[in-house]
């Protein structure tokens, strides 16, 4: 008989980063004011963005998500469509990761849409948002 090995053949594999920590949310009211001063954007439906990038030694994401209480009256529709954006996002943010350039990203995704879409909808549209940001760079 062998004798038993106490730790196993383990191979180290890398899983993708699929949080979204408190580091990368746009959160300063410099920042935010910068992004929406001198940041560039576009629209896909149902979003609009705005993305300010500048050069930096290292790759760094900020984020901001918004739902206007204008176009949705209801605080529980709001922060439902709120967590359908930022989920997208963090399951789709490697697309900006892979892109390999250095800088640092402000991004704004605010929800101008008066209906309230699917969670499939609100994915092909931030997946859309950041591939076109990642060829940006």
């Amino acid at each position: 008989m062998e004798p038993k090995n106490s730790e196993p053949n383990l191979i180290a594999i890398t899983m993708p980063d699929f949080r979204l920590p408190h580091s990368e949310r746009l959160r300063s009211f410099g920042a935010v004011r910068r992004l929406f001063q001198d940041g560039h954007g576009g629209f896909v439906y149902p979003f609009r963005y705005v993305i300010f990038a500048e050069c930096d030694d290292r790759f760094s994401v900020e984020v901001l998500f918004s739902v206007p209480k204008k176009n949705h009256k209801r605080a529980n529709v709001r922060n439902l469509l709120r967590r359908r954006t930022k989920e997208a996002y963090r399951l789709n943010k490697s697309i900006l990761h892979e892109c390999g350039k250095n800088g640092s990203v402000d991004m704004a995704l605010i929800y101008s849409s008066k209906e309230v879409v699917d969670y499939k909808t609100i994915e092909n549209a931030v997946r859309k948002i950041l591939s076109t940001v990642a060829e940006d760079l």
